[in-house]
């Protein structure tokens, strides 16, 4: 490996895959508290990760849901909410165009 190249954190980090449980020690310079043992008894960085080639379904093969932060519900919430904020813009669009149509008849009127 050249010298003077990469940056000073650099160094061997033990990512852990949280789904299945694999573990893989990588160079990286990701940033974390947690320190584990590894196999060879040195003690390195601990960064967890929610999906890995261990368990990713293109190279397992296994096809899951992994919804470990609840996106989908937070979706769901935030489509409805914006589905509401739509049907109160369209109510007050209406009634802001009802009242333009009310005052214009009643200008009609006044003039005849």
């Amino acid at each position: 490996m050249k010298k003077d190249i990469h940056p000073e954190n650099y160094r061997k980090v033990i990512f852990l895959d949280t789904s299945s449980d694999e573990r893989f020690l990588i160079a990286s310079t990701i940033e974390t508290d947690e320190t584990a043992e590894w196999d060879d008894g040195e003690e390195y960085p601990l960064a967890r990760v929610e999906m890995s080639s261990a368990s990713h379904p293109f190279y397992t093969g296994v096809e899951r849901t992994v919804d470990t932060a609840g996106r989908v519900e937070k979706f769901k919430a935030r489509f409805e909410k914006s589905k509401a904020n739509k049907r109160t813009d369209v109510d007050s669009e209406n009634t802001s165009e009802s009242d333009e149509d009310v005052d214009k008849a009643d200008d009609k009127t006044t003039e005849s």
